[in-house]
């Protein structure tokens, strides 16, 4: 074929020019993140590791990877960042030690797989994805989910204190001051997840959340970020990644909500996670945010939060990191 006839075939048909769009949008979890609280060199280094996520995950949906394969790359990087409530960054219960979640989905087969309450595995996600492709189950959960990936070399084990952080050990010990005052927590301050939600090449979703859940947790408590339909959700339309209180996301299945608003009521994708996240979570007295991203490639990142950390990478390319509730 000549160049020019190769070239009038292009013009003549841009679904042939270009490869079909891709989308990434990401969070590192919501809460009461005020300017004056977070210190410009702080600030910096948020942002930093946000662009390195969106970075991994952009990646691989550039060399035409799945979109499960650039959720797992984004979240992974953040699950390394002490900056995040997840992975590295995981939070103390009340025992001092750390209890982590996670959950994993692929929107057009509804493959899934989640663990709960394991606390020598590096990467939660990782397992968890784990627990989707390598046995029958959907949900693992503490010493089970450890045994399991004993029998799994490749997920990387870790003392427990690999997961301390200073700033996490301080918030521990202002919630026990809090708690002998018996003094509610504070809103918006006992939460925090990381999370991803991907658009492939092929018009696939996926979402993933990895979450260390609530500073000062007792009796094992499980939050919604590992349970498929509250804060992780993909189906062939639609993925959700939420971020908040979790007991009010697990009695809203919020991240499922979205979606079906979106499924079974047509609703765009802005307005299906704004009535969820701001709608229904708060009505019952929550709070938090979410990403969404929807098979076109629209995204919505709802909180009602005084900030969110998240990013994007929209089809057109252009892309962003954002804290603050009045950045875009």
């Amino acid at each position: 074929m000549s160049r020019l006839l190769l070239a009038l075939v292009l013009a003549a048909s841009p679904a042939l020019a270009a490869p079909p769009p891709t989308a990434l949008v990401i969070h590192g979890g919501a809460g009461v993140i005020e300017r004056s609280a977070l210190s410009a060199e702080d600030e910096k280094a948020v942002r930093a590791d946000l662009d390195r996520a969106l970075d991994a995950g952009q990646a691989v949906l550039r060399d035409g990877g799945s979109a499960l394969d650039a959720v797992t790359a984004a979240v992974r990087v953040l699950e390394e960042s002490p900056w995040f409530n997840a992975g590295k960054g995981a939070v103390f219960n009340a025992e001092g030690g750390h209890e982590l979640d996670a959950a994993i989905m692929e929107g057009h087969t509804r493959r899934a797989g989640s663990v709960a309450g394991v606390s020598t595995v590096r990467s939660p996600l990782l397992l968890a994805r784990a627990v989707m492709e390598r046995s029958p189950h959907v949900m693992m959960a503490g010493a089970g989910a450890e045994k399991f990936a004993d029998q799994h070399p490749d997920i990387e084990r870790v003392a427990p204190d690999w997961f301390d952080t200073p700033q996490r050990r301080q918030q521990l010990e202002r919630a026990r001051e809090r708690e002998q005052k018996q003094m509610a927590a504070l809103p918006g301050t006992y939460f925090g997840t990381v999370g991803a939600v991907a658009l492939d090449r092929h018009g696939h979703i996926a979402a993933a959340t990895s979450t260390g859940g609530m500073t000062n947790k007792r009796y094992g408590r499980i939050g919604d970020a590992p349970v498929i339909g509250s804060g992780t959700w993909a189906d062939a339309g639609c993925g959700v990644s939420g971020t908040g209180w979790g007991e009010f996301y697990l009695r809203t299945a919020a991240a499922h909500a979205v979606c079906a608003r979106v499924a079974l009521a047509g609703e765009p994708l802005a307005t299906a996670a704004e009535a969820v996240i701001n709608g229904e979570v708060v009505a019952l007295g929550g709070d938090g945010g979410a990403i969404a991203l929807d098979a076109n490639g629209n995204i919505a990142m709802p909180f009602n939060t005084p900030g969110m950390y998240r990013g994007w990478v929209k089809p057109d390319g252009s892309r962003g990191t954002a804290i603050f509730r009045n950045e875009k």
